[in-house]
């Protein structure tokens, strides 16, 4: 609820500051949906790094083979992660270099918070349900209020095949690596 509460509060702080280009064009959803994915990215980036240090450490139930299918399983998603940043970015005007920079922009948190989810994997280990529900809330309230509104103008068939492909596709592949 704090993470869907926080994109929501920034949308507002968002709409009252109207961010215009120079071509007349907004950019407060581009924003807020990077703004949210970079989010994202940090418990993620947590997750691995604590999966890595639980091996390392020994705690019980914790590989290097599970830690390892994690970091396949986030590093698989988070290429359409970098696509959903860089494409409304380029719709908004951005050059095809500034949006796809900005797109991998939005990733590199990751690896940093790996390292920290290593160092500190016993301490982070009890907040990291804390961080990754807030990163679902932000992640949940800009897909509810943006992306699928969005997705949905042009063509809804395609749209609805869209999400249950992709929704398959995360289902087979979080039973298949674990």
């Amino acid at each position: 609820m704090l993470g869907g509460a926080f994109v929501i509060g920034s949308d507002i702080i968002l709409s009252k500051a109207v961010l215009t280009q120079s071509n007349g064009t907004t950019i407060k959803r581009s924003i807020l949906l990077t703004s949210a994915v970079t989010l994202h990215n940090i418990p993620e980036g947590l997750a691995v790094g604590v999966a890595f240090g639980s091996a390392a450490i020994g705690i019980e139930g914790a590989s290097v083979q599970a830690a390892a299918m994690l970091a396949l399983g986030i590093g698989l998603q988070n290429f359409p992660e970098g696509v959903c940043v860089a494409m409304p970015l380029r719709r908004d005007g951005l050059t095809r270099l500034k949006s796809f920079l900005i797109g991998q922009a939005s990733g590199v948190v990751e690896p940093i918070a790996g390292v920290l989810g290593v160092i500190f994997a016993l301490t982070m280990r009890n907040a990291l349900p804390l961080a990754l529900s807030f990163s679902a809330g932000a992640m949940i309230a800009v897909v509810c209020s943006e992306l699928i509104p969005e997705s949905f103008k042009d063509n809804k068939t395609i749209a609805a095949f869209g999400i249950l492909f992709g929704f398959a596709t995360m289902m087979v592949l979080d039973v298949a690596l674990g």
